[in-house]
């Protein structure tokens, strides 16, 4: 008797064969197995001429969806139909959310088994959760599975409904997905918002000062105190200032300095006695916060580690299937008694009795919504291993570190702290100072926000006031003018987007990492310094979605689509009915696209409108561009594909234009041929030119500026060097071929150029620079081995450690795409945003086990990897090429399916379950 066990990853499934009897065989689905056809050459020959079928789904035939086998999953059916011939029980162990049921459920009706079923489920990976769980197998949830199906059929009706719509009507290849338009349209009215602001500007004066008498030894000394009212009116503060006008709001009755009147002040006062007119002390408590949910735990590791949301899910998911941490999607704050047991012996041992919490802290989830597993992201097992003891290392460590603190913080007592303002007066000019003393550290010698040093962090906590009385005079030992000036709405960063949409009701946080990805990927938003900041083709589509079709991209209307579809999932309401209305219906998708579409004017939509910009920013073909009517006519000037509508403004407008009439301005006349150079700026940012393009001189020399130079910071001399570049730097004293220095799309390189038999590159680093840099230190770099295309390296960048099936030592290479693993005749692509340093034997196992189950192998497969589109490559579900053009991006989610978006990937009842609905 044997028993087939199903789960997703090959990680997960080599942790759960440990707990297992050897009776039982385990093996990976590697996520879903089916999916809506992502393109016409998956389409079954049945069914290809049917109107419907490019759709994906039968509108006419209650929503009826169509499912296929991609071809990079068939291996992987085959064999696992192989496996169940020698099984005689099949159980079905994906993840317990929805996306983990509707997995369950495809596998189902692929494997079409004929021995019993179970359905297991677990929220960690531990030997004893993995036995409970045998115990209490289920059957598969069809209400989880149809809410899931009908959330795949939506996002499917919303995409390959509007976004034909934008291709047509603004550019091709565009894409408008159900939450992902809404998030996109946060980042424009957040961009709206910093447009429109208007900066106020005002002075207020700063003072140091120190007690009357010198401070015993440990006690505080010199403090600051800020000015906060002048003849009893308040003076004006940040908070005070209109963001629309710039100026005070109305109606608000305080004091606005400009610095001659500051500094008027400040002669006035000076050297006149200070007396302490009040002194307020304030007890405060603070609770610890809960363990982490999904959501809580993206905005955290990207404050703290600065991880994106992507990069959190799939170390949280790694961790998760390796043992160390419970299941990673989780709407629920909640902690098993297990594991407040855990966090309370953790406390004990650590801390003292006297930083237990005086009864186990219970933490209930608010979220209506909140159904995707029981617990919170915790510690895995019965004892929680301190970070120390699990022997992680790098990123992993530090994510396990952050999950272990907040667990056991949560179940410690309370911080308790004293908040102290006292108030002084000179003349009739009153100041301000805030200390804060903590009285009892509590949770924080734990975990304490914004830091993952408890102890530094204590300290900052901490701001500690001299102790004086009413009616003590301290001395003013500096006083200062400070101008200040009001700062824009900030910009969303992934945390603080996640948060927002959370509190919004907007999609679920499991789908989170894919649709800030997705956003990115697409051209819609740009990630710089942490910061989402919109692109002008978001500006375009959301003004066009809010014109045009408002409710999809209204908060509201999204988020009472998100309670629909947990009603569906309790069973409060039928999927068929609400399908229907809001595709079919009146006011259905399907009727506003047919009505609207002739009422939207494509030059209209391709055109931006923004403050203080007289020109038309203009979305085309090969990107935007500016368009303005000069006395000769009108006047189009291409913007840099590295400007965002944050960055244009009308000095810019006026100069691409200016470059456009009338001709670059001249930066002066090379040495030795006298020929003017020119700073221009094209579409792909600012360069230099050696004199004018004309009919015998139609390319003339160019050199593009190195990364970070500002055009108005180029010198002559600069332009110079800059135009001798690519630099002969002499001749390869090996085979006599040149070597020369340049400057390329990812920046200053060395190149060997040997001609037919191939160039070989090293990139330039600080503190050397292309444009000194000498021939001998051009073939130490050349020295130093590297990956060339169709070659092997012979040093590895790191070393991994040895295959546990074949034994051959794996190693981390550098290539010509960037780096990879090799195991036998398969390579691996690392993930773009994946450190080597960081780069574990384990991340290479799941790399490989995944780029061999969708058949991936050496030759001219890696040469087309990087072709692939970066949105064909972020999910599996959306698989459009071959096996032999999977991406490196692709791999990856291969390997780690669970973490996609349950709106990409997920996915359905078939005709029984419906025909069971109705």
């Amino acid at each position: 008797m044997s028993t087939l066990v199903i789960v997703e990853s090959p990680t997960k499934a080599r942790t759960i064969r440990n707990f297992l009897p050897s009776t039982y065989r385990v093996e990976a689905s590697m996520g879903h197995v089916r999916d809506l056809p992502s393109s016409a050459e998956e389409i079954p020959e049945a069914v290809k001429g049917e109107k419907w079928a490019q759709l994906g789904v039968n509108v006419e035939a209650d929503f009826e969806p169509l499912y296929v086998i991609p071809k990079d999953k068939k291996k992987i059916v085959k064999e696992l139909k192989d496996a169940l011939k020698d099984a005689t029980e099949l159980i079905l162990a994906t993840d317990e959310d929805r996306e983990g049921e509707s997995i369950s459920w495809h596998l189902l009706q692929i494997l079409k088994p004929k021995v019993p079923i179970k359905r297991m489920v677990f929220h960690e990976i531990t030997r004893e959760a993995i036995r409970d769980a045998l115990t209490h197998c289920r059957d598969i949830d069809n209400r989880v599975v149809q809410a899931q199906e009908t959330r795949r059929i939506l996002d499917r009706l919303v995409g390959y409904t509007l976004s034909p719509l934008l291709w047509k009507k603004i550019a091709w290849g565009l894409s408008a997905g159900r939450v992902q338009s809404v998030a996109v349209r946060l980042l424009v009215c957040r961009e709206r918002e910093r447009r429109a602001f208007r900066q106020g500007s005002y002075w207020d004066l700063k003072a140091t000062l120190t007690p009357p008498k010198p401070p015993a030894k440990g006690q505080a000394g010199a403090f600051e105190a800020k000015l906060v009212t002048v003849a009893n009116v308040k003076v004006a503060n940040g908070s005070d200032f209109d963001e629309n006008t710039g100026g005070i709001i109305a109606g608000r009755r305080v004091l606005l300095l400009n610095e001659e009147q500051a500094r008027a002040l400040l002669e006035r006062i000076q050297n006149k006695p200070w007396t302490v007119t009040n002194l307020e002390e304030r007890p405060v408590t603070r609770k610890p916060s809960p363990p982490f949910t999904t959501s809580t735990l993206q905005q955290e590791a990207n404050r703290k580690l600065r991880l994106g949301a992507r990069e959190t899910m799939r170390i949280a998911q790694s961790l998760y299937e390796r043992g160390f941490i419970t299941y990673m999607r989780t709407d629920s704050v909640h902690l098993s008694e297990q594991a407040i047991a855990a966090a309370r012996s953790c406390v004990q041992e650590l801390y003292g009795s006297e930083y237990l919490s005086p009864q186990p802290r219970k933490y209930t989830t608010k979220s209506k919504g909140a159904q995707e597993a029981h617990e919170a992201i915790r510690p895995a097992g019965s004892t929680f291993r301190t970070p120390q003891q699990t022997g992680l290392d790098g990123i992993d460590f530090r994510l396990y570190d952050l999950i272990w603190k907040r667990t056991v913080a949560s179940q410690m007592a309370d911080a308790r702290q004293t908040h102290v303002t006292l108030l002084t007066l000179v003349e009739d000019a009153g100041f301000r100072s805030s200390g804060k003393r903590i009285d009892f550290p509590g949770f924080l010698r734990a975990y304490v926000e914004g830091s993952d040093d408890p102890d530094a962090a204590l300290e900052d906590q901490e701001v500690i006031l001299p102790a004086l009385k009413v009616g003590d005079k301290p001395n003013c030992k500096d006083l200062e003018a400070v101008g200040h000036e009001t700062q824009p709405p900030a910009r969303f960063t992934e945390a603080s987007l996640v948060k927002m949409l959370e509190s919004e009701g907007v999609g679920r946080p499991s789908t989170y990492a894919s649709i800030i990805g997705t956003i990115v990927d697409r051209g819609y938003a740009k990630l710089i310094t942490n910061a989402l900041i919109p692109t002008f083709t978001a500006f375009a589509v959301t003004t066009l979605l809010e014109t045009h079709f408002p409710d999809l991209v209204d908060t509201g209307f999204t988020s009472r689509m998100e309670q629909t579809l947990d009603e569906i999932a309790t069973g409060e309401a039928k999927w068929l009915p609400y399908l229907d209305k809001f595709y079919r219906g009146e006011t259905g998708l399907q009727t506003q696209v047919k009505e609207q579409e002739s009422q939207i004017d494509a030059k209209v939509a391709r055109t931006v409108v923004l403050e203080n910009i007289s020109a038309k920013v203009c979305i085309g073909k090969y990107g935007a561009y500016l368009e303005a009517e000069r006395e000769e006519g009108p006047v189009k000037a291409s913007i840099p594909q590295d400007l965002t509508p944050a960055d244009l403004d009308p000095e810019q407008v006026e100069f691409l234009l200016k470059q456009k009439t009338e001709g670059p301005e001249q930066l002066g006349l090379h040495p030795e041929t006298g020929e003017p150079i020119f700073v221009l700026i094209g579409s792909y940012g600012p360069y230099v030119q050696l004199g004018e393009i004309t009919e015998t001189n139609k390319k003339p020399k160019r050199s593009s500026l190195p990364k970070g130079t500002d055009k108005d910071n180029v010198t002559l001399e600069m332009a110079v060097s800059l135009l001798t570049l690519p630099r002969l730097l002499g001749t390869h004293p090996d085979t006599g071929a040149k070597v020369q220095a340049n400057l390329g799309m990812y920046g200053p390189y060395v190149v060997h150029d040997q001609g037919k038999v191939g160039k070989d590159y090293r990139s330039i680093k600080v503190p050397d620079d292309v444009l000194t840099i000498t021939l001998d230190r051009a073939l130490e770099l050349l020295a130093q081995p590297k990956a060339v295309r169709g070659s092997k390296s012979t040093t590895p960048l790191k070393e991994l450690g040895a295959h546990p099936e074949s034994g051959e030592l794996l190693n981390v290479y550098d290539g010509r795409y960037g780096p990879y693993v090799k195991h036998g005749d398969i390579n691996a692509s690392l993930a773009k945003d994946e450190s080597v340093e960081n780069f574990t034997l384990q991340k290479a196992l799941d790399l490989l086990a995944a780029k061999e189950a969708a058949g991936g192998g050496k030759s001219s497969k890696s040469k087309k990897s990087t072709k692939t589109t970066a949105a064909k490559s972020e999910t599996a579900a959306k698989k459009t090429t071959t096996a032999k053009k999977t991406t490196a991006a692709k791999s990856e989610t291969a390997a780690k399916k669970t973490t996609t978006t349950a709106a990409k990937k997920a996915t359905t009842t078939a005709t029984k379950t419906k025909k069971e609905t109705k």
